[in-house]
């Protein structure tokens, strides 16, 4: 009886490892809750667009067409303002290449953002609940440098800025590390719907792109991708109370 009890008294501070490899079954890490999760998601997005004022980013785009993936057809430097209840402004620093670029690709490009961050407008192109279906995948993965849960999302509606694909979280803080996917409309009836990626970084506890890639065939142009890098931010915060 008192050998049984040592026994009963030493296994429980056994390490782990010594566990498993004693051929005791370890209990597996427990499954992140589908639901719970997604409020996350949903009360990040909101925090971020009522705690965020305003900010600038130096925006710079790279435009490659066809098999060239070392010499740009066009580049351009933009600076980027965001106010809360305004939208986003742009001003252009510097450009060269095609003109024909310009036009077709990089202005439509600052045009459709301005139009996506009007007031109104901003809140149906969040990764939310009420915009997409959301559904936790299995597992975990290592994404940009972290331990990251995967979600699936299928937006409600159709439009050039929505995404059919995956999300993907620090599985630690829930932050918004990548999203990747292909979007769910083509933004003209000369190009397929584009294959989209982004990645994001942290920043004073707020999700903020830190590059951009869009690849996409069309009629006019063939294979174009575009890249933006985002550098510079300098974010205006609600005060705390």
């Amino acid at each position: 009886m008192k050998r049984w009890l040592l026994r009963r008294a030493i296994i429980p501070g056994i390490p782990l490892s010594l566990l498993v490899c004693a051929g005791i079954p370890a209990v597996p890490a427990q499954e992140p809750d589908s639901a719970g999760v997604i409020q996350q998601i949903d009360t990040a997005a909101k925090n971020r667009y009522e705690n965020v004022l305003g900010f600038t980013v130096t925006e710079h785009y790279v435009v490659m067409r066809g098999k060239d993936s070392t010499t740009p057809a066009a580049e351009m430097t933009v600076k980027t303002t965001y106010k809360k209840g305004e939208g986003k402004s742009y001003r252009v620093l510097s450009q060269s290449g095609s003109e024909l670029i310009f036009k077709f690709v990089l202005r439509p490009l600052l045009d459709s953002e301005k139009d996506i961050n009007v007031p109104g407008n901003v809140e149906r192109s969040w990764f939310t609940s009420a915009n997409y279906e959301m559904h936790l995948k299995p597992g975990s993965e290592q994404i940009d440098g972290h331990d990251c849960i995967a979600i699936s999302i299928s937006p409600k509606r159709k439009a050039p800025n929505m995404v059919d694909g995956t999300l993907w979280l620090d599985a630690h803080d829930r932050s918004m590390v990548r999203m990747e996917g292909i979007s769910s409309q083509s933004p003209s009836t000369w190009t397929n719907p584009p294959h989209l990626m982004r990645q994001y970084t942290t920043m004073n506890g707020y999700a903020m792109a830190t590059h951009s890639r869009a690849e996409s065939d069309s009629f006019l142009f063939g294979r174009t991708v575009v890249t933006i890098d985002y550098t510079g931010y300098q974010l205006q915060l609600r005060a705390e109370k």
